[in-house]
């Protein structure tokens, strides 16, 4: 059995501005003492978090982050691995827990409708007519995404109104599901669509991750990429063979590892294959 838990979870609601710091403060007297390690963001927007150690440990995380207002449901995403894939434990506060840059857009309080994992692959299996939109940045669609997803080419979720805009105007009549990793972008891509006169916008509830945990890898083709020292997991939720290339940071299959070009913490095919930066 693997011995450490990775949970990721986040939550939209409103925290009161002055008890951020006591709160920050509390949770890493706390994740200190339970030898945590990973990232929590707080916000007046709410909480999101990727954590990793002994069950016992995040059980006693959890049972103090439930005990917050909004927070009493809050469900993690479970992934098992042998070794804790961040080095060291961070709470910190930020101005939005998932970095969008547009005002107005409220998860807590106007969310757009969530699609559960069985019901997406229900409507898949009937080959029921809808749009999935990737969210995500173009270097972690290159481990996997659904077959047939729209990939909107960004490479910062800011960047993703833009995309938005220069999406085919007859996507606005048709259902359109968002997805992202665990959730947390669809609550405001999803949303935004809506702004911007999509009909019929749902949005994955709980994303790629939940969804493998319900039905696997149905419908989804290649892995998923983690923001952690995994890299990507598959449809099982267990670690994969990608890597992260030292010099540029992309992730990197099996196959590219194979490549003459890829030379492990010096290189690889991408950063190998751009162009020269010319001289200053």
């Amino acid at each position: 059995m693997s011995a450490v838990l990775n949970l990721s979870a986040y939550r939209f609601t409103p925290f009161a501005a002055e008890d951020l710091v006591p709160l920050r403060d509390r949770l890493r007297v706390l994740t200190r003492e339970l030898d945590l390690r990973g990232t929590i963001l707080l916000s007046t927007e709410g909480i999101n978090l990727f954590v990793a150690g002994p069950r016992a440990a995040t059980d006693v995380l959890l049972a103090e982050l439930r005990a917050l207002p909004g927070l009493a449901d809050l469900t993690p995403k479970e992934s098992p691995s042998d070794e804790r894939p961040f080095n060291r434990m961070l709470v910190k506060m930020k101005k939005e827990i998932i970095a969008f840059g547009v005002e107005g857009i409220d998860p807590a309080r106007d969310p757009a409708p969530r699609l559960d994992a069985p019901t997406l692959k229900q409507w898949l299996d009937e080959g029921r007519p809808v749009t999935l939109l990737d969210t995500r940045n173009d270097y972690e669609i290159r481990l996997g995404t659904f077959a047939g997803a729209v990939v909107p080419g960004i490479d910062h979720f800011r960047d993703f109104p833009s995309a938005v805009r220069r999406l085919p105007e007859s996507l606005k009549t048709t259902p359109v599901v968002t997805f992202c990793t665990g959730g947390i972008r669809c609550e405001k891509a999803a949303p935004f669509l809506r702004r911007e006169g999509f009909n019929e916008v749902y949005q994955l509830d709980g994303g790629i991750l939940k969804y493998f945990e319900l039905c696997g890898g149905d419908h989804y083709t290649g892995e998923c990429f983690v923001f952690d020292r995994r890299v990507g997991v598959d449809s099982s939720l267990q670690e994969t063979d990608a890597v992260l290339c030292f010099a540029c940071q992309m992730p990197l299959t099996l196959a590219e590892q194979q490549d003459p070009r890829y030379v492990p913490d010096v290189s690889c095919p991408h950063c190998a294959a751009a162009p020269a930066l010319p001289s200053p």
